[in-house]
This record gives C-alpha cells, structure tokens and sequence, in this order.
C-alpha cells in the first residue's frame, strides 16, 4: 500500500504517462493495463495504453472493441526520452517487452522474473495465476469502486491466463474470481471465452495432429510455414488435454524468428527452466513452471530435431530429479 501510493504520488507530478503491455498482447496483459489505467484516472492521473507488435486473436479484439479500452500501438504516439512508462504482465530487460525510449519506473508482472533493480516500483508475483489478479488487488487495498466494464475485463484476463482456472491458480485468483463475477458483465465473459479460435485457425489444429511427435508423454510439433504465439499457446492447451501427454512444446518460424509455447501439467517438470535450458546459447525463454514461452530469433540456429532430442533429453532428466 505505501509503495503503490508512493508510485502514484509520483505520477501526480507528469501531464500524462504510459502503461505499456508485453509485446503482441494477451487478453491478460490488456486487462491488466485497461484495470491500472482507470484506478490512476479516480487520482486524476492521465495515462495512455500501448504495445509493441500486433493484436493477433480476433476474441481479443472482441473484447477490446466491446469494453471501450483505448489501447494503440506505440507508433502512434511521439513518446520522449522523459516519459514514464510503467510496463505490466511483462518486466523490463525480457525479451518480450521492447525496451521503448521512454523512462521504465515501475514494473507489475505475475512471470517468474528478476526484479529490475532501477524502477522506482516493482510488484512481480509469480505465484499469482494473472496479473489481472494483482491489479483487482490494487482496487481493494485502496477500497476503489470497480466498474462493470473493469471487473468484466479482469475476470476474462484471469480465466484466460489460468486457462479457466485449471492453470497455476493461487487462493487470491481463487478470492478475485468469486468477487470480479458478481461485478462483471458475464455475459459478454462467457462469449468471449468460448469464442476465442476461428475457421481459419482449424488448418493449424489439421496441421499440428497430422505432425504431432509423441514420446515418452512429451507432445511436440513445428510449423514451418508459421503460426502466431496466441494460436501456439491454445494449441498447447488442446494437445495437453491427451492423457498420454503431459508436457508439450510447439514452435513455429514466423519470419526469421522461431516461436515457441510451452504447457506442463506435471510438476516435476518446470517449463520455464526447461525452455530456459534448452534454448541456452541460441535463444531466450521463460514464464512459469506449467506455461513459458521462448525464441531463437535466428531461423538458422534452429535444427528441429535437435531440438526435438534436446527437449527430450531435458525433461527426461527433469523426470529423474538430475535437474
């Protein structure tokens, strides 16, 4: 509490400032910064939502669209060296987060990180299934009132990141959940949570279990031609759902960058170390111990069955305790 009023304290001495989302934003990340930006405006604080990349799912768009929330990409703002920038679902120095040439003062993620040691604020809870779950905690330890439209898009940023609450849940997603549905437009939650693949994305489901490799319980599979971050996490999500597997990697080529989007429903098996470890030397990767992420963002580093027997390899050991 004295550390969140301290940060908006600070905030009262800027025209305006910016929440930035990670890079190619999630329901979650949206949420999260929709959430933030209206508490500061009940202190008067004027603030402006961006990101880096693109809005890839049309449910997200949905959302966005159906909610009101005034998020851009960053081009479309002039941002200077001296605007601050507060980053959410997402920490300064990850690859994920474009480190834009504004000022970074304060960071609030729910990702296994390293707190950065020059923001002014930094609230990093990585037991928390959402950050949508950090940011409904603001509102209650200031006793703000939260309107429809922020509790509606809080609760689809928590169902969304704990996969429908079967994902890396804490008691305070748990607590947040019973309070953001009694405020929320659940109606409008539950569309957008059932609707979230489209037509189009069912070639990539028809690709992935024609070239889906299985062994010993591990999933994997690659899409040569591409396949956006969003769609590779659902995917991963649909494929862990078989009883014979209980860690999957998938990994696409999107331009020159190899994309990948771990799930693990075993808990010997922490995704974020195993990416981490598998990807030393010829990329980057992280996030939470059952869902991470990664890239190599040069294409020809990447050999897929050596990624394939590396993997393998990896998780076998993790399954013997030798890691």
């Amino acid at each position: 509490m004295k550390d969140l009023m301290a940060l908006i304290n600070f905030l009262k001495k800027e025209d305006y400032f910016y929440i930035q989302t990670h890079n190619f934003p999630d329901h979650d990340a949206v949420a999260s910064a929709y959430g933030l930006q209206y508490l500061f405006k009940t202190y008067n604080l004027k603030s402006y939502l961006v990101y880096e990349g693109e809005i890839q799912r049309d449910s997200l768009r949905m959302m966005i669209k159906e909610l009101g929330i005034d998020i851009k990409p960053i081009q479309e703002y002039d941002m200077k060296p001296t605007d601050k920038i507060i980053i959410v679902d997402g920490c300064k120095g990850n690859k994920n987060v474009t480190d834009l040439i504004g000022d970074e003062i304060a960071v609030i993620d729910h990702h296994q990180v390293s707190k950065p040691d020059d923001v002014k604020f930094a609230d990093i809870r990585p037991n928390y299934g959402s950050c949508s779950t950090i940011i409904f905690s603001y509102y209650i330890m200031l006793k703000k009132e939260m309107p429809k439209e922020i509790a509606t898009a809080l609760l689809i940023g928590l169902n969304m990141d704990t996969s429908l609450l079967t994902r890396g849940v804490s008691e305070e997603d748990i607590g947040a959940y019973s309070y953001l549905y009694s405020l929320s437009n659940y109606r409008l939650v539950n569309s957008i949570l059932r609707n979230y693949i489209q037509q189009k994305d069912l070639q990539f489901y028809k690709e992935a279990i024609e070239n889906i490799k299985i062994e010993n319980e591990l999933a994997f599979c690659y899409f040569p031609e591409g396949c956006n971050q969003n769609l590779l996490g659902i995917l991963g999500d649909f494929f862990l759902a078989l009883k014979e597997v209980d860690f999957v990697v998938l990994c696409a080529k999107n331009e020159n960058n190899i994309n990948f989007s771990i799930r693990s429903e075993n808990e010997k098996l922490n995704a974020s170390q195993i990416i981490q470890i598998v990807l030393n030397g010829i990329g980057f990767g992280g996030g939470h111990s059952d869902m991470a992420g990664g890239i190599i963002k040069e294409a020809k580093l990447f050999d897929e069955d050596k990624i394939f027997k590396k993997f393998l390899e990896t998780v076998n050991k993790f399954r013997m305790g030798e890691e």
